[in-house]
């Protein structure tokens, strides 16, 4: 049964009163409030939901990329949109998630290609990272780790009897810490012996406190993101040349998430061990990002060279 009176604001705002009931973190709430303050209630906020069409749904994200809204910012909002009227539904406010039928396709040529780092870029900041910031690198590159769960890793997360490394907690935006971001992104990620080594003697000198971070500031409090890009890894980009033909970073911190992944990959591990290790929420995220690095043309060849014998054979 539905409610004749109740509209999209008040979907909205039912829902990002359940977000705060279930306890989202403050980056989180932040930006869903974002999504319907700057891009839904100027535009369908008044509308009746029961008067929301998947038409006017599709209406309302071609509006938003026509003000120049990107589009994977439209994407977010499309998902906070499609939230709101679930919880509609959830209140009997509406039969039907209108919403849920509307998606966005990929259009791939509109996509900026993925800068490549190269082994010997990948080397170099190995060797040149300093002594004090070296454990972070290493860490990074070879476990795929983001650099909030870097942030948030504490040293009862570091198993050096087993040789791994357990994923249970991150720090957020405003430096809090909390759950992963998925419950995906909860794992256990095998050490690299570099990286066994270089946290084995890292722990010795590391910063003290009272959250027994792996990765403190001086301080040893959870490490604000701004600092490590700015005094970390664009000094380590440009001092040693990785950069681009106007002198800037070649690439930003996440990439060496892709480096790792490539890595991982080129070894021959398959699909779902690389989703595992990395937190993918699903094979499809994985193949999504890296599906290409999959591909083998000469493999390729040769099965199809076997086809052929095969065939001809018979």
């Amino acid at each position: 049964m539905t409610t004749p009176h109740k509209t999209v604001r008040d979907a909205c705002a039912a829902w990002l009163k359940t977000c705060e009931r279930n306890g989202l973190e403050r980056a989180t709430l932040r930006s869903y409030r974002g999504h319907y303050t700057h891009h839904i209630d100027p535009k369908i906020s008044d509308l009746l939901v029961k008067d929301l069409t998947r038409a006017g749904v599709r209406e309302f994200i071609d509006d938003l990329q026509d003000d120049g809204v990107s589009r994977s910012m439209t994407k977010k909002v499309l998902a906070s949109l499609r939230a709101a009227l679930g919880e509609a539904v959830e209140r009997e406010w509406l039969p039907y998630n209108v919403a849920s039928d509307v998606k966005m396709k990929r259009n791939r040529r509109e996509e900026t290609e993925r800068v490549i780092r190269t082994k010997q870029e990948i080397r170099t900041m190995i060797s040149a990272a300093p002594a004090r910031h070296r454990p972070f690198i290493v860490t990074a590159i070879f476990t795929g780790m983001r650099m909030s769960e870097l942030r948030g890793l504490s040293w009862d997360q570091v198993d050096f009897e087993r040789k791994v490394i357990e994923i249970v907690q991150r720090a957020d935006r405003f430096n809090d810490l909390g759950k992963p971001k998925s419950r995906s992104s909860k794992r256990i990620i095998p050490m690299a012996p570099s990286v066994v080594t270089e946290l084995t003697h890292w722990k010795a000198t590391c910063p003290s406190g009272s959250q027994s971070l792996v990765f403190p500031n001086g301080a040893g409090n959870v490490e604000n993101h701004s600092n490590i890009y700015h005094r970390i890894f664009k000094p380590l980009l440009v001092d040693n040349g990785i950069v681009d033909d106007d002198g800037k970073p070649r690439f930003g911190f996440h990439a060496l998430r892709h480096a790792a992944a490539s890595l991982f990959i080129e070894q021959g591990w398959p699909a779902k061990k690389v989703q595992a290790i990395l937190g993918h929420s699903s094979i499809t995220m994985t193949m999504d990002v890296y599906g290409h690095l999959f591909e083998s043309p000469e493999e390729d060849l040769a099965l199809f060279e076997k086809m052929e014998r095969d065939l001809m054979a018979a």
